[in-house]
């Protein structure tokens, strides 16, 4: 119970930039955990990440004290750590909304069962589509059937990804399954309460950034 008044006052009070930056440590110090690295310092892991060094610093010492003085960070000590931290040391269950390519390909997306989210179901409102599964085996049901399974399987986080059209009704399906964490993959603003976290992943607007960059490269 302590534990979770923590990571809520610590969730209030921490940056989604600096959440971010916890994810992109434990992605470089589980490549240095593969490679049989033991310890790093904050130098180096900056170094051969391309990070900087005093952010790292000041982004761990906001969680505690994590290094050794002479030695630096223990690789795994440190890796237990950020999954604590990033809330990873318990398996969360994920579903799907829209079992369309995009959401047949996450659903089967392998890194996803690695960091432990388990994807446990696929919605759609397609006839069609009910009632079959993706490659990697994943059910898929009626989007009617929201409510009841994410309350049988403890859903914690739904993945929207179906057309912008049908995206809000989808959200609000969400919110009303009791479900309080979004991720969306689809174009356009989206409302959600003030207690669900909702992020959004616009890849068309990453795409008009990138053109952005060449269209100027090429001028200069």
């Amino acid at each position: 119970m302590k534990l979770a008044i923590k990571r809520k006052q610590l969730s209030d009070q921490v940056s989604e930039l600096t959440t971010n930056r916890l994810s992109v440590y434990l992605r470089c110090l589980n490549a240095l955990d593969a490679a049989d690295v033991k310890t790093v310092s904050s130098q180096t892991l900056a170094q051969q990440f391309h990070l900087n060094a005093a952010q790292i610093r000041k982004d761990l010492a906001y969680f505690g004290e994590f290094g050794v003085r002479g030695v630096g960070y223990y690789v795994k000590d440190l890796k237990r750590h950020l999954r604590q931290i990033l809330g990873l040391e318990r398996r969360l269950k994920v579903a799907i909304l829209g079992a369309g390519n995009l959401g047949l390909a996450l659903s089967d997306y392998p890194g996803f069962r690695q960091e432990g989210f388990q994807i446990v179901a696929l919605f759609d409102a397609l006839s069609t589509k009910v009632g079959q599964q993706s490659r990697g085996g994943v059910p898929i049901f009626d989007i009617t059937e929201l409510r009841k399974i994410a309350a049988r399987e403890k859903i914690a986080i739904a993945v929207i990804a179906v057309p912008a059209d049908a995206a809000q009704h989808v959200v609000d399906q969400v919110v009303a399954a009791g479900i309080k964490a979004i991720l969306n993959f689809s174009p356009g603003t989206l409302r959600a309460p003030a207690d669900v976290k909702l992020k959004s992943v616009d890849l068309t607007v990453s795409l008009e950034s990138l053109s952005f960059y060449l269209a100027h490269e090429e001028e200069e």
